[in-house]
């Protein structure tokens, strides 16, 4: 379970919502998430509740468009901070960026921006590698992320690709939506070409960004201040585990303390480093095993195993099977 409160629920929901005809209270309900949530300004979600609301959003619409909908009905107001600040970026290029800078506001995910001979390339990842999106916000992602030039500029602007590790369904619609045919791949991902990237918002305004970017810093640093010790080693160990340097003195490290005070830290969040190390590699080998097809020599590796054989050893205690009996369901 995803337990930490990560993921950044607005006031924009409450109008998207009713502008679907759907009452919020309802989603509240169905999602057992407490009835005041939407009318603050912001609350803070797990993202099992973020996922469960989505499902819940999901299920009332009833209605196989429904990312391309909430898309059409995007609006300056409808928008998060960060995103609406992007508005005020004065191109595409610069925009992603900007949303890229403090997408962890908005939820445990960071984007990946490259500069291609196809042009800008925006992919999506969620910070745990574990965590598996749902359809429904993979295709809000990128509905969204196409949208936005559609908005500063009043253009029809279009991905020269768009990549998502699931079908998007109704095709015909998802391909009248973006301009180009969706295709199935590992990486959720929207490519535009260099001169879209490039194109005049007519949004911009200098500032208005430099009025937001102050209370998004400040937002930014309150997050990180808030968050404990073995968030932050369970995040640096994400990095370090297919490195091989995910020890107590390497991570200590690199988080600027000394082993001793990070061993302190962690006991007052009631925990061991061996057990944040656990905690980690337990989700990563579940996920690795029945969403890829690597072969166990790599899994070892990615979780910082130096033999397969270790690797086998510490599943069989920690889920009592074998890898073998959970890839092929025999366990």
């Amino acid at each position: 379970m995803h337990s930490t409160p990560d993921v950044t629920l607005d006031r924009g929901w409450l109008i998207v919502l009713r502008d679907l005809g759907i009452d919020p209270e309802d989603v509240l309900r169905q999602a057992r998430l407490p009835m005041h949530m939407l009318h603050q300004d912001s609350s803070r979600l797990t993202v099992d509740d973020y996922f469960r609301m989505l499902h819940a959003v999901e299920k009332l619409a009833d209605d196989p468009l429904l990312a391309i909908r909430m898309g059409q009905l995007a609006s300056p107001e409808t928008f998060s901070a960060p995103v609406f600040a992007a508005l005020c970026s004065s191109t595409l290029a610069v925009a992603v960026q900007r949303i890229a800078a403090h997408k962890r506001l908005m939820a445990p995910m960071h984007l990946e921006i490259r500069e291609t001979g196809e042009g800008l390339v925006v992919g999506w990842a969620w910070n745990d590698p574990a965590v598996v999106s749902p359809r429904l916000l993979m295709a809000m992602e990128l509905v969204f992320l196409t949208q936005l030039p559609r908005i500063a500029t009043r253009e029809r602007i279009q991905p020269v690709r768009v990549t998502c590790p699931a079908t998007l369904e109704p095709a015909d619609d998802y391909r009248d939506f973006f301009g180009v045919e969706p295709v199935v791949g590992p990486e959720l991902s929207l490519t535009f070409s260099a001169e879209d990237a490039h194109r005049p918002f007519l949004t911009a305004s200098e500032t208005l960004w430099a009025s937001f970017e102050p209370e998004l810093q400040r937002r930014v640093t309150q997050l990180d201040s808030q968050t404990s010790m073995a968030a932050r080693v369970r995040s640096m160990l994400l990095e370090c585990l297919p490195s091989g340097e995910a020890t107590l003195q390497r991570i200590a490290l690199r988080l600027g303390v000394s082993a001793r005070t990070l061993q302190r830290r962690l006991a007052q969040d009631g925990v061991t480093f061996r057990e944040v190390v656990q905690a980690t590699r337990e989700p990563l080998a579940r996920h690795y095993l029945l969403n890829t097809s690597l072969p166990y020599r790599e899994i070892a590796f990615l979780l910082g195993f130096d033999e397969p054989t270790s690797f086998s050893r510490a599943f069989r205690e920690w889920f009592g099977e074998t890898p073998e009996s959970v890839r092929t369901g025999t366990g």
